[in-house]
C-alpha cells in the first residue's frame, strides 16, 4: 500500500488528536506485569510491537516470532532466560536476524542463562531454556543500545539477590534507562543509578498497582513537524505530561527553536501546538545521543524549512529497523537535499527548493514513513509501504488527515 500525499486545508479551529500510549512504557510495563500479575495497565499502546510482545508473553514452551519488534526481542530474551522451565525459540524477520544481540546474551550468560544461537553467532534466532539466575553482578557495554540494559533491569526484581549492572563506556539513550527506573519505582521497586552502576533489589512481592501509560512523545514528533512546516496550524494532542518519563519530550525545547509553541494543560493532560513567529536559525546543531528516534523527523523538518542541520549521537540508528542514516540520505537526496553521513552523525546543507512528486521508500521502517509525511505541507509526494506505520502508530494516516493533509491510500500494485 502506498500513501499519496498533498497539502489540503488546515482546519480553522484547533484539532484534537488522541495518541495512544507510549510503546516504550507499555512494553516495559508488560514485562513487569508478567512477573507481577497484580499490576494493571491503562492506555496501553496499540502498536504492532506491543501486540507482538503481549502474544509472546503467553508462550512458555514453543516458538515466539517477534517479526520486526526489536524491543520485544531484547526484553523477551531476558524475560525467558530468567523464567524457570520456559523453553523458547525466539526468532523474527530477516532484518531482525541481522540485528546484533550478543552483548545482551553474553551478559545473561554471565548470570547463568542457557541461551544458544540457532543460525549466526551473535544474532537471532535464539534457543532459550529458562532457569533461576543466581548471580547478581554483571558488566555490559553501554554505548550500543540502552534496550540491552533495560532488559536486564526489568528482570532484576525477580532475581534471588537482585542485580548490580556495571556500565562500560559512554551510556547511550540515558532517558530510556531512567524511564525503566521510574516505572520500577511506580511499583515500589526503588533502584539506584550512579557512577555508571545500576543497582536494583529483589522484590519478593509488590502491592496491587494501577499504572496509566502516558501517550507517546515519539508519535507526537510528527505533529510538531507539521506545525513547524505550516504557515498557521494549531493541534492539541493528548494525553501528555509536562513531567514525563520519556526522553523524547525534549521535542518541546527542540521545536521551540523551529517555531513551534507548546502549551501544557494540566487539567486536560494535553499539549497544544501552534506556530510562533520567530527568526529561524540558518542551521541547527544537536546531540541526539539521548533521543535518537527523533533524528529522522528533525532532519526532514529542517530540510522542509530550508535550514541546515548537524545531528550527532546517532550511532544506534544503523542497527534499527533499517540503517536509518543511509535511508535518510537516500530519500532526502531524491528531494534535492545535500547531505553527508558517517557512523555517528548527519550533516544537511541549507536548501532553496524541494523536488516535487517523488516517491519515498520506507525500508520497512515505520519512522521513515511518518517522518517524511509532514513534507506534504510543502510538496506532493508518495510514500511506499504506508502500512508500516502500524508498528508504532496504527492510526497515523487517519490522524494526519484530520489536520489538513490530503492522504489517499492506494492498495494497487501499480
Amino acid at each position: 500500500m502506498k500513501a499519496n500525499l498533498k497539502h489540503g486545508k488546515f482546519p480553522l479551529e484547533s484539532v484534537k488528536i488522541n495518541i495512544c500510549g507510549s510503546k516504550s512504557e507499555s512494553n516495559r510495563l508488560l514485562i513487569l506485569q508478567a512477573q507481577f500479575p497484580n499490576i494493571t495497565i491503562d492506555n496501553l499502546s496499540e502498536s504492532d510491537d506491543t501486540a507482538v510482545l503481549q502474544k509472546g508473553l503467553k508462550v512458555n514452551n514453543g516458538i515466539v516470532d517477534v517479526h520486526h519488534a526489536g524491543t520485544a526481542m531484547r526484553f523477551l530474551t531476558a524475560y525467558y532466560s530468567a523464567k524457570p522451565n520456559a523453553e523458547i525459540t525466539l526468532t523474527g524477520s530477516q532484518r531482525m536476524q541481522e540485528r546484533p544481540i550478543r552483548i545482551l546474551v553474553d551478559a545473561l550468560k554471565t548470570l547463568g542463562a542457557d541461551i544458544q544461537y540457532l543460525k549466526n553467532e551473535g544474532f537471532p534466532p535464539l534457543k532459550i531454556k529458562g532457569k533461576k539466575l543466581q548471580k547478581n553482578e554483571v558488566s555490559i557495554k553501554a554505548d550500543v543500545s540502552s534496550q540491552y540494559i533495560s532488559a536486564l533491569m526489568l528482570v532484576a526484581p525477580i532475581l534471588p539477590n537482585g542485580l548490580k549492572i556495571s556500565l562500560k563506556g559512554k551510556t547511550t539513550s540515558v532517558p530510556y534507562i531512567e524511564m525503566t527506573l521510574s516505572l520500577l519505582k511506580n511499583i515500589e521497586v526503588v533502584g539506584d543509578f550512579t557512577n555508571n552502576e545500576i543497582v536494583i533489589p529483589l522484590a519478593e512481592q509488590i502491592k496491587n498497582t494501577a499504572v496509566t501509560v502516558e501517550s507517546d512523545w515519539s508519535s507526537a514528533s510528527y505533529f510538531y513537524s507539521l506545525v513547524a512546516l505550516s504557515e498557521d496550524c494549531k493541534i492539541t494532542l493528548g494525553s501528555f505530561l509536562e513531567e514525563s518519563f520519556q526522553g523524547d519530550s525534549a521535542l518541546v525545547q527542540i521545536y521551540d527553536s523551529l517555531g513551534v509553541r507548546t502549551v501544557f494543560s494540566t487539567s486536560e493532560k494535553s499539549i497544544s501546538l501552534s506556530k510562533k513567529n520567530i527568526e529561524l536559525p540558518d542551521s541547527l546543531m544537536l546531540d541526539l545521543s539521548n533521543t535518537p528516534d527523533l533524528a529522522q523527523t528533525i532532519a526532514v523538518t529542517c530540510f522542509g524549512l530550508g535550514l541546515g542541520c548537524r545531528l550527532t549521537g546517532l550511532h544506534t540508528l544503523k542497527i534499527k529497523e533499517t540503517d536509518r542514516l543511509s535511508a535518510l540520505k537516500n530519500e532526502l537526496e531524491k528531494l534535492g537535499a545535500t547531505i553527508q553521513i558517517d557512523e555517528n552523525s548527519l550533516s544537511l546543507e541549507m536548501a532553496s527548493e524541494i523536488i516535487s512528486n517523488k516517491t519515498i521508500e520506507t525500508y520497512q521502517d515505520h519512522r521513515m514513513a511518518m517522518a517524511f509525511a509532514p513534507l506534504a505541507v510543502k510538496t506532493e509526494l508518495t510514500i511506499l509501504d504506508a502500512e508500516v506505520v502500524s508498528k508504532s502508530y496504527p492510526n497515523f494516516w487517519k490522524d494526519i488527515q484530520k489536520v489538513g493533509v490530503a492522504c489517499v491510500l492506494d492498495d494497487s500494485s501499480n
